[in-house]
């Protein structure tokens, strides 16, 4: 057990040293390189737009140059004219705003994505829609927890939320997507995990065989149960346990709250399902991916596209780079011993 210890911890001291040098070096040259680059903020992109321009480009080549040139001008006859009779009409046309969630452990896009709602709510109403495309495999419960409570913030404004998931939101990705008015998934999406994990290792013996002493001094019962260098008793484990529980049950709740027909016993075991499976389950509403649902909303909607960057020095740049490394070593471990990494 000393032993691979020991060679787990170098492991992972070379994972994150090599990840980091790494992650620093690229920093500094893509800084160097793009001294002139938009500094952080708020994007705004008009979908619609950047749609039709990709179109454009594959047709311009299919059609060849003659043929292309009346054909963009009849469409841009025809827009002039959409717009003209949206200008007059009394019900203009629909907006939709697009959202972006690429989760972590620490679901550290939350900074972006409580901007971009914000944003959002100054200026949307009960007739717009938002859309965020969500791929979130779970982590720290009170960090997706917020991510989850801004998500509410649209609910509690009656702003029609819809989230669509192309890879997977497992645990609290879910904890994220079940607050939205509907759910669509991919049909190998990977959807559900509704559980709550703690994995902590303990170098207890392995300090004891090397001399070491290891003191800790605590004022309240339970300010520390389970510890990592420490001897851990069964009283300790079943208070971890009771906290775990607990949060299960918050969290069955919060999917209750939103997902009422749910039969919640039946999903809420840690298991998880692909997005074809979690259909028949009630977990989602409906299957498709993200690029079909946004060029179906396009046809009749506007789409913009919303996104907050903030400003980071190139310090937070680099720590940021070890944490998401540190992620990723655990993740790699945990992969080769056989464990599941969803937690």
């Amino acid at each position: 057990m000393a032993e691979f210890l020991f060679e787990y911890g170098l492991f992972l001291a070379k994972a994150i040293t090599f990840v980091a040098a790494a992650a620093a070096l690229t920093l500094v040259v893509v800084g160097l390189s793009r001294k002139g680059a938009a500094p952080g903020g708020l994007s705004v992109q008009k979908l619609n737009d950047r749609y039709r321009e990709v179109s454009d480009v594959l047709r311009r080549a299919v059609l060849g140059k003659g043929e292309w040139k009346k054909e963009s001008k009849r469409e841009a006859k025809a827009r002039k004219a959409g717009e003209k009779a949206a200008a007059r009409a009394d019900q203009p046309r629909r907006r939709v705003f697009v959202l972006d969630f690429k989760g972590d452990m620490r679901a550290t896009a939350v900074a972006s994505l409580r901007e971009e709602v914000s944003v959002v709510l100054a200026v949307a109403t009960a007739a717009d829609e938002v859309v965020l495309r969500l791929e979130n495999f779970g982590g720290a419960v009170h960090e997706h927890g917020l991510a989850a409570s801004q998500l509410a913030r649209l609910r509690a404004r009656k702003v029609p939320l819809t989230v669509v998931i192309d890879k997977g939101a497992a645990s609290g990705g879910y904890l994220m997507a079940c607050v939205a008015d509907r759910i669509v998934a991919a049909p190998f999406a990977v959807i559900g995990s509704i559980g709550v994990l703690a994995q902590i290792p303990n170098f207890n013996r392995a300090l004891a065989e090397r001399g070491v002493d290891f003191e800790q001094v605590t004022a309240g019962r339970y300010k520390r149960t389970i510890t990592m260098f420490g001897r851990n008793t069964d009283e300790d484990r079943a208070k971890l346990r009771e906290e775990l529980e607990e949060v299960h049950s918050l969290f069955k709740a919060m999917v209750v709250q939103h997902r009422p027909q749910l039969d919640i016993e039946r999903v809420a075991t840690g298991e998880h399902w692909y997005g074809s499976r979690a259909l028949e389950l009630g977990l989602i509403d409906e299957l498709g991916a993200s690029d079909d649902y946004l060029l179906k909303l396009a046809a009749e909607r506007d789409l913009f596209h919303v996104s907050y960057r903030a400003r980071h020095t190139l310090q937070e740049k680099i720590f940021a780079a070890v944490r998401a490394a540190a992620d990723q070593a655990t993740g790699w471990v945990a992969e080769r011993r056989g464990e599941r990494w969803l937690p």
